[in-house]
């Protein structure tokens, strides 16, 4: 049984530019903050942990930022010793651990509660999986895998204790919102129109989107950090879509913003009408966002995500049929409801007639999620039972 004070390290590599490290830098900054545990947080990308956390400084092998100690991942095989192991190991998303941290763990009494903490996915044989026991084939050590999910049965969703209380005051406050988009450039007729937050990969079918919006009846800002989907915000543009580019035609308005930190992310959903979303971390933030989203997934070999997005448009208790056929539609899956041949401006005008409903939606569903309790008081439950 684990002590209540506890160390715990997390092992990231970066594959999707900001989702890994976002989603192990929330967990970690959780754990220290609100769980009092000493964490050490392995990463292999520092520039792109840069990007949502400024403070990082990326030619530095050991750092502290916000109480957790901050690793460069390189090639640290066989310098480990068993007083260099934490007493909760955390590989994120099945990468490989250095060999030589396996040994030492091997050398620890007692020997550390192992974890694989696995990507978010809605179907249904996650709970079965979750907590499940994988012994090694050679050493002494068992890992178990944790999957965050959406029921009961799994390790809920990552969220902090104060982050519903904040939104709902941010949200109370007309002025605040105002202050916090401001700064970006966005102007009082804009805050007025339907404010869309855009995060998206190159891929998604953006410029079809930007013609429905374009020439719709309602105006919308839509709102992008620099970087994001690039050729076709340049495109509209009509120069390079760097932070503070902004330019307007017909009913649409866009902005390139700069990449903010994650408490600002937080803001920006908060603040907008409408969140289209990449990934993991930015998909779990705008469920706790009480606004209507679209999730953009990230892609796999032989559309294995598409699988993972009809699991989810299954389980999201406010999937309207618009909902989800703008969902299939976005990320390039066979359309479910509505005909193929339905064009973007008439499923935006129809997406657009259902947000007082989808927002109704959003706010049931953030209730639900909360009842599953929270990834990281979750899984330090489970880690101190073993």
């Amino acid at each position: 049984m684990l002590l209540e004070t506890t160390s715990l390290a997390i092992f990231c590599k970066v594959v999707d530019n900001y989702g890994d490290i976002g989603i192990c830098w929330r967990l970690a900054r959780q754990l220290r903050r609100e769980h009092g545990v000493a964490v050490t947080l392995w990463v292999d990308d520092l520039p792109s942990f840069q990007r949502i956390c400024p403070d990082v400084a990326t030619a530095a092998e050991t750092q502290q930022l916000s109480g957790v100690t901050v690793r460069h991942w390189r090639d640290q095989d066989g310098v480990f010793a068993a007083s260099d192991v934490a007493d909760i190991v955390i590989e994120f998303f099945a990468c490989d651990i250095p060999p030589g941290y396996i040994a030492a763990m091997v050398e620890c009494d007692p020997r550390p509660v192992w974890l694989n903490l696995e990507g978010l996915s809605a179907e249904e044989w996650v709970e079965g999986c979750h907590t499940l026991p994988s012994p090694h084939p050679r050493l002494p050590l068992t890992k178990h895998f944790f999957f965050p999910g959406f029921t009961g049965k799994t390790g809920g969703l990552l969220r902090e204790s104060a982050v519903d209380e904040r939104r709902r005051q941010f949200q109370a406050d007309p002025a605040a919102m105002t202050a916090f988009l401001a700064p970006f450039g966005v102007t009082p007729a804009e805050m007025a129109s339907l404010k869309v937050s855009l995060f998206c990969y190159p891929h998604a079918p953006l410029a079809a989107l930007f013609d429905a919006w374009r020439e719709g009846d309602a105006p919308v800002t839509c709102l992008v950090p620099e970087g994001v989907a690039s050729e076709a915000v340049q495109a509209f543009l009509g120069r390079e879509a760097k932070a503070g580019a902004a330019f307007s035609r017909g009913a649409l308005t866009v902005r390139v913003l700069p990449f903010v930190e994650q408490d600002d992310y937080d803001k920006l959903l908060w603040a907008c009408d409408f969140n289209i979303v990449r990934g993991e971390d930015s998909f779990v933030r705008a469920q706790w966002a009480d606004r209507p989203f679209v999730w953009h997934i990230y892609p796999q070999d032989e559309n294995l995500h598409h699988v993972k997005l009809r699991a989810f448009l299954k389980r999201y208790a406010a999937a309207t049929d618009t909902l989800s056929e703008f969902s299939l539609r976005w990320n390039g899956a066979p359309g479910a409801n509505l005909t193929e041949n339905t064009a973007w401006p008439a499923l935006w005008a129809a997406f657009q007639a259902e947000m007082p409903a989808l927002a109704r939606g959003a706010v049931g569903w953030r209730r639900q999620m909360l009842g599953n309790g929270d990834l990281a008081s979750n899984l330090l439950a489970f880690a101190r039972s073993l």
